[in-house]
């Protein structure tokens, strides 16, 4: 298995050639680090070098804009022109495959995922700007204050010990209120709070649960990966700060012998949970794995929001039998007409239900863009077989 190479702030300043192509070899998965390559290519007329880069991202699905497309056949020259006009994908074909079940109302504000129970309707959303939760039990949406709770975002479910598990913390760039929680907030049986703190600074996000019960979130500031076992009281270090950039989503394989996460700009990793080593999960198959948002087990499979991907889709990632590596992809959703930028979800009943219109281009700081006035946000579901 390939090591993870660590991901800080000063990976993303590289811009010399022999740099890039390095980070490229690192994360060959990353459509982020290729077409940083391709302006450094097109920029040191290396042409032939940015025709093979272009042939690459074609393989892998990704759609430049109307301007890109106008403007890269002109920065190759004339003679290879025609060429890279073959490279560009005209447009991303919609594949449209699920429905709406909900809309959460507009007083919500900014919505960041969304827990589904299984066999039911009720739904449990989770509002960063609010910083509340807000329920639907038989077509009626209510709003659920946690007392300290900050900007609400993670949520998942421990079904075993009927925990209810949402991530609290500063997560939106607003002024920090210290009187406010940061860690995972547990809603218990009787209406019971439970509290779990976060190391200080730390911003806990995206969440992820072990089979026996243990909680993963991640930090998408500090890059750190934590963790909670069921009877601690605090969550403690997994994978320290700047081995990530921006880790986002995480699942945990069958097994619960590691866990998989998205590092938002350079790929998919593994984390062996018995020895906390990182290594890449590597491809088979020509894919991007980068861009990816929520990530989830269902199975065999990881399926992936990548809201940072062009087009923006949900693809399911076929794991090998031993769970290293990706055998086969398939898009489940693409380019959907009514998504603005699809965020968060959670699988029930064999169906990922999920964010659909994220409106984090509405806020700024935790307060309203002017001229953008917060929306109701729409929640899907789409069948994963």
């Amino acid at each position: 298995m390939a090591e993870w190479r660590a991901v800080d702030a000063e990976i993303g300043k590289i811009a010399d050639i022999e740099g890039i192509e390095q980070l490229a070899r690192d994360f060959p998965d990353s459509g982020s680090v290729r077409l940083r390559l391709l302006n450094a290519q097109l920029g040191a007329g290396q042409l032939d070098a940015a025709l093979e880069t272009l042939a690459w991202l074609k393989a892998r699905g990704h759609v430049f804009s109307a301007a890109a497309q106008a403007q890269i056949p002109q920065l190759v020259g004339e003679s290879r022109a025609a060429a890279a006009r073959a490279l560009l994908l005209p447009e991303a074909e919609p594949v449209e495959a699920s429905e709406v079940i909900a809309a959460v109302p507009a007083e919500a504000g900014l919505i960041e995922s969304v827990f589904a129970a299984p066999a039911g309707d009720t739904l449990i959303a989770t509002s960063v700007t609010r910083q509340a939760l807000w329920i639907r039990e038989a077509g009626d949406w209510r709003r659920a204050d946690l007392a300290l709770a900050d900007d609400l975002s993670g949520i998942l479910q421990d079904e075993t010990h009927n925990i209810g598990w949402i991530a609290s913390s500063n997560i939106d760039g607003s002024e920090q209120d210290e009187t406010r929680f940061s860690g995972l907030i547990g809603l218990g049986p009787l209406d019971a709070r439970l509290y779990a703190t976060a190391p200080e600074g730390v911003r806990v996000s995206d969440l992820a649960m072990g089979p026996d019960g243990t909680v993963y979130a991640s930090d998408p500031l500090s890059g750190g990966v934590y963790t909670k076992g069921v009877w601690a009281e605090d969550l403690t270090v997994l994978v320290q700060p700047g081995t990530f950039r921006s880790p986002q989503g995480l699942a945990v394989s069958e097994d619960g012998a590691r866990l998989y996460l998205s590092d938002y700009r350079y790929g998919l990793a593994m984390i062996d949970l018995a020895t906390g080593r990182v290594a890449r999960l590597e491809s088979d198959v020509p894919v991007l794995l980068d861009g990816i948002d929520g990530l989830w087990r269902s199975g065999s499979e990881l399926i992936a929001m990548q809201n940072g991907a062009s087009p923006m889709r949900i693809v399911a990632f076929t794991l090998s039998g031993d769970g290293t590596r990706i055998v086969a992809a398939r898009v489940l959703e693409q380019a959907h007409p009514d998504w603005t930028e699809p965020l968060g979800g959670s699988i029930a009943d064999n169906a990922l239900v999920y964010v659909a219109t994220g409106q984090w281009d509405r806020y700024d700081k935790g307060q309203p863009v002017e001229g953008k006035p917060p929306q109701p946000t729409q929640i899907r579901r789409l069948p994963l077989d």
